[in-house]
């Protein structure tokens, strides 16, 4: 994953920013035109920006690509020709967001040159020359430097693995590289493309593609949209959000939501507890039944990956539901008419409001934020509104890698029928194997001895604090979750039911 300190995210953020100061201001409209929509794209790259994608046209033509997802639309088909005025059109008669959440810009991919192994000026042709004698191929011959014959070389990587110097180094595909489950190719233009039908939406091409050729379709045009209608639009934080905003304090960035705009704001920390309470008592029922394997997650990426490349372990999965639907009824049980919003860092729970009928939104962080720096708000100044129902520590630790199972170790009641595993990233790798444990807990393969039976999976390296959507770096943001999941909340074994009470949950945050 890049650094989220980088010019990619700066220039996201603008344009995102500039779109939404235009509809706040009531410039975007279905009945006149906004010139100023348009100037965009040199506004955010000035004459004498160095180029990224060759010239300047071409790095303009990309913003004006962004803006289009910006207001909500895919760009598999686009059409230089069709005016924004145009989609601002379509983007006000649109009643839900469309499929699917994730878009591609062609224009925007750089072409990257097929990933193989080179030498640069490091190399000393040293004496030793490891790097040719471990090649099996007999690839490398010693000249100024080392030079590797692309044709005879199978990219094997021993050459970079004996060298003394770290000489030799391998070109990567970002996005091809990170996809865990093989869905970006190259089409023959050289490009890359993704399979819709492969792909399971965890953003890891966004997040990892340095031109930001892929896109997330934003909802925040709908949703600013719904606010100016006087509509009781609720937002529903992730704890993961309560980690992105330095300085903040128990109560501030409900303030800040409340500010922008929305008419109640839940934490989705109190669905998080009662997806614990649930998902311990189905562990221990399936444990006593006899099955061998549970998995638990609160990553739609994860069970779409089941569902398209991992049936093996589908019997697997819990059936308890995400923190994010329990939160969603906890909404509706208040108020049956208001507008649901989830706020998060990842691109797949875009997919998963899609398909819940509770979830009318879904918000990323980045567009979030977007969203304040429109509004000139800062969460950090904003004044807190009392936390009204207050969540578990272990509820608010979702957000991190291994909060989702040590969540349900705290509620077992016998906790030494607990072997947990947990797998910090969903890679090719974690694919095969979370099959191969499909196969342990159908018998298919042998058991082997103290096989875990709660298997936790998290398709971003660290956890929800790392999606794709995220604005503070990881581990800066690892940090913030800590002082934010021990700010003001019950402490981690204290009041755990076995069945969390939703009808006490909504009534205490009413």
């Amino acid at each position: 994953m890049l650094n989220t300190n980088n010019n990619l995210s700066l220039l996201r953020k603008k344009i995102l920013t500039e779109v939404t100061k235009l509809q706040l201001e009531g410039k975007l409209s279905p009945e006149k035109s906004c010139p100023e929509l348009a100037e965009i794209p040199a506004k955010v790259l000035p004459e004498g920006t160095a180029p990224s994608l060759g010239s300047l046209e071409k790095d303009r033509t990309t913003a004006h690509a962004r803006i289009i997802a910006a207001l909500g639309f895919s760009l598999e088909d686009f059409n230089p020709e069709k005016t924004l005025d145009e989609y601002v059109k379509e983007a006000f008669k649109r009643e839900k967001p469309s499929w699917p959440v994730l878009t591609m810009f062609k224009g925007g991919c750089k072409g990257c040159s097929k990933p193989h192994y080179y030498t640069t000026d490091a190399c000393m042709t040293c004496t030793a020359r490891p790097c040719m004698v471990n090649c099996p191929k007999q690839a490398i011959q010693i000249k100024d430097k080392a030079e590797i014959d692309p044709a005879k070389c199978i990219n094997c990587g021993l050459c970079a693995k004996n060298c003394p110097y770290g000489a030799i180094i391998k070109t990567k595909h970002p996005c091809e590289e990170a996809c865990p489950v093989g869905a970006i190719t190259k089409d023959s233009d050289g490009r890359e493309q993704i399979d819709f039908e492969k792909c399971i939406f965890c953003g890891k091409c966004l997040a990892n593609c340095p031109f930001g050729a892929m896109m997330a379709k934003s909802q925040l045009f709908d949703v600013i949209k719904n606010i100016m209608e006087g509509k009781k639009v609720v937002a529903m934080y992730a704890p993961a959000i309560g980690a992105q905003f330095k300085g903040l304090k128990p109560g501030q960035l409900d303030g800040a939501l409340l500010e922008a705009g929305f008419s109640k704001v839940w934490e989705v920390a109190a669905g998080a507890d009662v997806t614990a309470d649930n998902e311990a008592e189905e562990f221990a029922e399936r444990m006593e039944k006899g099955d061998k394997i549970m998995t638990t997650s609160c990553c739609p990426a994860y069970f779409r990956a089941v569902q398209v490349h991992i049936p093996e372990i589908a019997k697997c999965v819990s059936e308890t539901k995400s923190p994010m639907i329990y939160t969603a009824q906890l909404a509706r049980k208040a108020d049956p008419d208001c507008v649901t919003v989830f706020i998060g860092p990842c691109l797949a729970k875009k997919r998963e409001g899609m398909d819940s009928d509770i979830i009318d939104y879904v918000l990323t962080v980045d567009e979030v934020s977007a969203f304040f720096e429109a509004k000139n708000i800062d969460p950090s100044k904003s004044p807190a509104s009392p936390e009204k129902y207050l969540p578990t520590v272990s509820g608010r630790n979702f957000a991190k890698t291994g909060g989702g199972a040590e969540s349900v170790r705290l509620r077992l009641k016998d906790k030494s029928i607990l072997r947990p595993l947990v797998i910090n990233g969903l890679t090719a790798e974690q694919v095969k194997n979370l099959s191969n444990y499909g196969k342990i807990s159908s018998g298919e393969l042998p058991q082997p001895e103290n096989c875990p039976n709660l298997i936790e999976v998290m398709c971003c390296e660290g956890g929800c604090i790392a999606g794709p959507g995220v604005v503070a770096n990881p581990n800066l943001g690892n940090g913030l979750l800590a002082l934010y999941a021990n700010a003001g909340s019950k402490p981690a074994e204290d009041g755990l039911p076995v069945k969390a009470d939703m009808d006490k949950i909504a009534k205490e945050s009413l």
